[in-house]
């Protein structure tokens, strides 16, 4: 395992000019978190991740 832990998920194709991805990663970030949001090619989303183990949800491999 690498140590991911995917947050939440969201499609690629969003509205023009809407970054709901990146708002919801700020947000965690102002909770403390040290979120991020990384593009997951095979699926077309875009995902909100914790690197380490402790953040406490659906871990990736």
């Amino acid at each position: 395992m690498n140590g991911r832990t995917v947050l939440e998920r969201f499609p690629a194709g969003g509205p023009r000019g809407s970054w709901p991805a990146e708002e919801f990663a700020h947000a965690r970030r102002l909770e403390g978190q040290p979120a991020e949001v990384v593009m997951d090619l095979a699926t077309d989303m875009f995902l909100v991740i914790v690197r380490g183990e402790s953040a406490g949800g659906e871990a990736v491999a």
